[in-house]
């Protein structure tokens, strides 16, 4: 090969990765889920699903960005195998539309004089997303590439 990827040369790195990987999705998905249950009326009584969100935005951004940025080194590894694997495209699909409801519908829940009925379905969509998104992720190891 003309070109080899520095991550194949090391062992840990690709481990490393993972965890960092792993670690920004636990971080970004965990804060939209608080805010999701409060949304449910679970947890946190004291504040308001707009105070979470807005207190915890930029840990969630954060997270957001590790996340998307070890994974797009974690596909560079080997990319064939990615691209062609129905998972990861299923994933990729839920993470767009996770990313574009978090930021546009989501955030729009989050304002006061939405109906309560409202809120509970719009985060009854953000879990849902966001579950699919780790499901997806999970099952790359499983589903062996297929589109082929």
């Amino acid at each position: 090969m003309l070109i080899e990827n520095p991550l194949g040369i090391s062992a840990d790195a690709f481990p490393v990765l993972e965890c960092l990987h792993i670690a920004g999705f636990a971080l970004s998905i965990g804060i939209t889920a608080l805010v999701d249950f409060r949304l449910l009326g679970f947890g946190l009584q004291k504040q308001t699903p707009a105070q979470i969100a807005r207190a915890f935005e930029w840990w969630t951004l954060g997270g957001l960005i590790v996340a998307v940025f070890s994974g797009l080194l974690i596909f560079s590894t080997d990319p064939d195998m990615y691209y062609l694997n129905w998972s990861f495209l299923i994933k990729m699909a839920c993470l767009v539309l996770a990313i574009a409801f978090n930021y546009t519908i989501h955030k729009r829940a989050l304002s006061p004089g939405l109906s309560p009925a409202a809120g509970r379905l719009v985060a009854c969509i953000s879990l849902a997303l966001w579950v699919s998104v780790i499901f997806g992720g999970i099952f790359i190891a499983v589903i062996r590439p297929g589109l082929t």
